[in-house]
């Protein structure tokens, strides 16, 4: 019985270490939506202020 329990013992610390390789991978992407849009607002009003402005180019 002991020789099955020091079996168990690195099976166990397997699948533990398998799951949380799963879960540390996880995509995590899914609140850049929101960020992207707004950056592209940002970068859209930017230009229009850029544009408006008499600025000497070389």
């Amino acid at each position: 019985m002991a020789v099955l329990a020091w079996l168990l013992i690195p099976l166990f610390a397997a699948v533990g270490a398998a799951i949380w390789a799963g879960w540390a991978s996880r995509n995590r992407t899914t609140g850049d939506v929101a960020e992207l849009a707004g950056y592209a607002r940002f970068r859209d009003a930017m230009e229009k202020a850029a544009s408006g402005t008499d600025a000497v180019r070389p």
